[in-house]
Parts: structure tokens; C-alpha cells; sequence
């Protein structure tokens, strides 16, 4: 068995390029990521210990949507520092008018779970998450927010 080190990298299709690449061109660089790659058909940033990209998909594709429920991705989860962070990246969302799918919420995945989930040009959903403290990482904790004995975390 091994610990690994978090996640190296997501790399997703878009149907459409030109699109998806002026949307993550404000994103990435907002969540702090560093342009690595900036060429034809691919787009791919780094930082906060992670990399995340995005390529054009094989012609035959093009113009395809995201569906989520479908096999593959269900959707990409970034993790904030602070509420505040996630309230942040919700303004600039709203500021370049993408698709929020809820505004910044608190809900009960881990204890003090608090995120805004959103979809990129092509559909895919995209989420920025603050979990305060240990998260699920606490003694007896356990996903929906509650614990191993069945109360409920505040």
C-alpha cells in the first residue's frame, strides 16, 4: 500500500475550444492555477498542487455537451481555503456569466461543508468547496455529516 500525494492532474474534452478555453482562461488563473501550456487545441494550469486541462475533443465530437449521469466524470471539485474564497470565486462567476447551478451553499457532505457548484461552456459541472477543520477526516465522522453513532455534527 501506498499514501499518495494528492491529485496530479484532471484533464477533460471540450466540444467547443474557443469557448471552453476563454472560460478557463478566467477560472484557472482566479483559483490561483499558472498557465503551463497555451496552444492550439489545449490549455493546461498548475498550482494549489494540482494541474487542471482542458483539450479540444476529436473532430467527430465537436459541438458535443457534457452529460452528466453518464459514464465517466461526474464532476471536478476544487478545494478553497476559506468561505469568503468560495463567496469570491461565486462573484466572479457571476461577473463573467456563467451557469451557476447553486450559489454558495452550506451542505451536509462533511461538516461544514459550504461550495458553489457551476457548469463550464460545455456543461460540465465544476464545484469549489471550503471544508473548515479536519472534515471527514475527524474521529467517527462520517459523509452526510453526521457520525459513526448516528448523531449529527452542528
Amino acid at each position: 500500500m501506498i499514501e499518495i500525494n494528492g491529485v496530479a492532474h484532471t484533464f477533460i474534452c471540450t466540444g467547443d475550444f474557443a469557448k471552453a478555453r476563454a472560460f478557463y482562461g478566467r477560472l484557472l488563473p482566479f483559483l490561483g492555477l499558472r498557465v503551463v501550456a497555451d496552444a492550439p487545441g489545449v490549455f493546461y494550469c498548475v498550482g494549489g498542487r494540482t494541474g487542471f486541462g482542458i483539450e479540444a475533443a476529436k473532430p467527430e465530437h465537436t459541438g458535443k455537451r457534457f452529460e452528466q449521469g453518464t459514464v465517466g466524470l461526474h464532476h471536478h471539485c476544487w478545494r478553497a481555503r476559506s468561505r469568503e474564497d468560495v463567496d469570491r470565486v461565486h462573484a466572479m462567476l457571476t461577473d463573467i456569466g456563467a451557469h451557476i447551478v447553486h450559489r454558495p451553499q452550506q451542505d451536509n457532505f462533511a461538516p461544514g461543508y459550504y461550495s458553489v457548484l457551476f457548469e463550464d461552456p460545455d456543461g460540465t459541472r465544476l464545484e469549489v468547496n471550503f471544508v473548515p477543520g479536519v472534515g471527514l477526516f475527524a474521529p467517527g465522522t462520517r459523509i452526510g455529516g453526521g457520525y459513526a453513532d448516528g448523531t449529527h455534527n452542528a
